[in-house]
């Protein structure tokens, strides 16, 4: 039994990590948060709500900095204020707008948002158990390896959900007549917008998929569909 404590005491902490997690997630976004009104979104999300049977699709405005969008646990959409101002300057097009809120769409019907949660929460419990582990196994580099190792399966958690993501959004946008075309000329500027210097991280540590990756796989789901961006 004595062997087993370390995994018993992860499995306690991973729940309690999850939800910790969730509660202040939800404070921080209703603390924080605004409805977006914008007429033009507001179109095109009505055009996206059609497509889904849906009476409508609200997305909110997260009042922080960074350029991003989001899937809250609870279901709701975020664009940062950040990604909003690009929008009003003109740096990002109402399309393109659509296509990050057609991807949050996909974290939410495919579970990701939720999943994500509990992965975060696990993987912090799997750290903290490989470590007591590899720590009495490898006394000076154990701690080092578990962060590796749950760093790399994160990572890769985390690129298979961005795939799936873009996936439903280019079916999305299609059915909505709004097309491919905006979600990938988005990726083509996300890094200069974002000031990303991912390009140069490993990509099995990176969490999100290199951007021609990104595109190729649409183009790929294009092909496979009949469909034209």
């Amino acid at each position: 039994m004595l062997k087993l404590s370390p995994f018993l005491l992860a499995i306690v902490y991973a729940w309690v990590m999850y939800k910790f997690s969730a509660w202040n997630t939800k404070r921080a976004l209703d603390a924080q948060s605004t409805r977006l009104a914008d007429p033009d979104l507001e179109r095109l999300n009505r055009d996206m709500a059609a497509a889904l049977n849906l009476p409508q699709i609200k997305v909110h405005i997260y009042e922080i900095d960074p350029i991003n969008g989001l899937a809250a646990p609870d279901g709701r959409i975020f664009i940062t204020r950040g990604f909003y101002n690009k929008y009003r300057a003109g740096d990002v097009t109402a399309q393109e707008m659509a296509s990050v809120i057609a991807h949050e769409l996909g974290h939410v019907a495919l579970g990701h948002a939720r999943r994500r949660m509990i992965d975060f929460s696990g993987q912090n419990a799997i750290r903290v158990a490989l470590a007591s582990v590899l720590g009495r196994l490898i006394p000076f580099a154990g701690v080092w390896l578990a962060n590796i190792l749950t760093s790399m399966l994160a990572a890769r958690l985390s690129r298979r959900d961005e795939y799936e993501a873009d996936a439903y959004a280019s079916a999305l946008l299609t059915k909505a007549g709004i097309g491919t075309g905006p979600q990938k000329s988005l990726f083509t500027k996300l890094d200069k917008l974002t000031g990303s210097m991912g390009a140069g991280a490993p990509a099995w540590l990176m969490s999100h998929p290199k951007t021609p990756d990104r595109i190729a796989a649409i183009e790929a789901n294009e092909a496979k569909w009949g469909t034209v961006s």
